[in-house]
């Protein structure tokens, strides 16, 4: 009996356990996830963080909640890979009124079980940009259309919802040709998986065309349209939606719903891969090394300067950075350096200026709106940096032309006073705050000033300083 009641008490604690769950279970719960701004590796950290928690929680449905003028290329499919693998359904809803899913965002909305709108958004113009030496951009409209045409102007399509012209633009360069034709093949796969209009998905890549909420939903790019999240859940209660292979119904009626937070780690990945904080944290660990190197021993400008490097280089690791800019503004520092050690007639300083300015400029090669060092940033980090580099140069310099001041180097020059009536040869006096034995070529009295001419092993070679020899009368000892 006695196993069997152990046994009993098991499974009494096994049921308790699961209570709560299967409690919390009659009540479907919904998680939202909000993204605002280009989509960056600390935003697509942040989604695949929320969907693997929502599959964790059982969550009946992840609303993400998108206003976006576009983003990374590689960020944007790590988003629609975990999206695509997600057990939990993804409705994508550009929201609120007066966002945008441009870009990236079309390809996410695309990518998504269910696609959303509220009134007044719009979405489209996916023509992929190529930044920098690094991968393709998901970014605004190309800018290799046809001479004299503008994928924005031109006559109006009937079936596109927005201005096109007439023939597909094509791109000029056959780098140009596969990145669209990848693309474009991309969106109308995500299209055909999800039962959207893949000819429209096409043009928003080829054409940069883009389309109202209202018309998006007649030509059955999305699903709903809603104003908010409430109104959407409404709108999806009872829906059917295929999730991996398999049909399953939504249960949203007296949903619960959490907006889930970034956490810390997304958070801190976002602020690093701004593209202001990576350029600063570049600069300050230039300046940090660059002062360390300068004025060996501090320790602090040396620590500082390599941890905001190597932050700098992940950040760039995952950014569109042009490197020609990179080595510009290093290009920029040298020329300022020196410009203290060589009189160049400021030759050098303007040109390091110059360098600088323009490096800082390419550094972050994008078209996304917001994405990049805004002129703001980028002047007064100029004339900080230049202000800095010449005064720690200067610095430097005369560090280099300063007159050693210690050791035995420093003891000739140096004035003392004699300590006792010397009657021979040898004595003592004080030098430099210190007791020291003296040898003069001739008698010094008591309080005599006196000057070292030489150092011979640990005895000073002296003699009277001129108009000293009255002696001065003192009490040192």
């Amino acid at each position: 009996m006695r196993p069997l009641s152990l046994i009993g008490i098991a499974l009494f604690g096994l049921l308790l356990a699961n209570g709560p769950r299967i409690a919390a279970g009659d009540q479907p719960l919904v998680i939202i996830l909000g993204v605002e701004g280009a989509i960056s590796p600390g935003s697509a950290d942040y989604i695949v963080r929320g969907l693997e928690s929502a599959a964790d929680e059982h969550a009946e449905l992840v609303v993400l909640k998108m206003d976006t003028p576009g983003g990374l290329d590689t960020s944007m499919r790590q988003i629609i890979k975990q999206i695509i693998a997600s057990p939990v359904p993804v409705a994508a809803f550009v929201s609120p009124e007066g966002a945008r899913a441009a870009s990236a965002g079309t390809y996410i909305l695309y990518a998504s079980h269910i696609a959303a709108m509220a009134p007044a958004t719009n979405l489209g113009a996916a023509t992929p940009v190529m930044i920098g030496l690094g991968p393709p951009e998901s970014g605004g409209p190309s800018q290799n259309s046809q001479p004299g045409q503008n994928p924005k102007q031109g006559g109006r399509d009937k079936n596109s919802g927005g201005s096109a012209p007439e023939a597909l633009p094509v791109p000029g360069s056959a780098m140009e040709r596969k990145e669209v034709n990848d693309a474009s093949a991309y969106i109308r796969s995500l299209a055909q998986m999800r039962g959207r209009n893949a000819e429209w998905a096409e043009r928003a890549v080829r054409e940069a065309v883009s389309l109202t909420a209202e018309d998006a939903l007649k030509m059955k790019v999305i699903d709903v349209v809603a104003p908010d999240v409430p109104g959407l859940l409404r709108a999806l209660d009872g829906r059917r939606v295929d999730v991996l292979g398999a049909e399953r119904t939504l249960n949203l009626k007296n949903a619960r719903v959490i907006a889930l937070e970034p956490d810390w780690r997304s958070r801190l990945l976002s602020v690093i891969a701004e593209p202001t904080v990576a350029y600063l944290l570049m600069l300050a660990g230039i300046f940090g090394l660059f002062f360390e190197f300068s004025n060996p021993g501090f320790v602090l400008p040396g620590v500082i300067g390599a941890i905001s490097l190597l932050l700098a280089l992940f950040a760039f690791q995952v950014m569109p950075v042009n490197y020609v800019g990179a080595v510009l503004i290093l290009l920029g520092i040298a020329f300022m350096t020196a410009e203290v050690f060589i009189p160049g007639f400021g030759i050098l300083g303007v040109g390091g200026v110059t360098a600088f300015v323009i490096g800082s400029v390419m550094l972050i090669d994008t078209d996304i709106p917001g994405y990049g060092v805004p002129w703001t940033v980028i002047a007064p980090v100029a004339l900080t940096s230049a202000v800095f580099i010449f005064f720690v140069a200067s610095m430097a310099v005369k560090a280099h032309k300063r007159s050693i001041k210690s050791g035995r180097e420093e003891m000739p020059g140096l004035t003392g006073t004699v300590l006792e009536d010397m009657t021979e040869a040898t004595g003592v006096a004080r030098v430099h705050g210190e007791t020291w034995s003296i040898r003069s070529g001739r008698p010094l009295r008591r309080g005599q000033q006196i000057r070292v001419v030489r150092m011979d092993g640990l005895v000073l070679e002296v003699e009277p300083e001129p108009g000293s020899d009255e002696p001065l009368h003192s009490t040192e000892r």
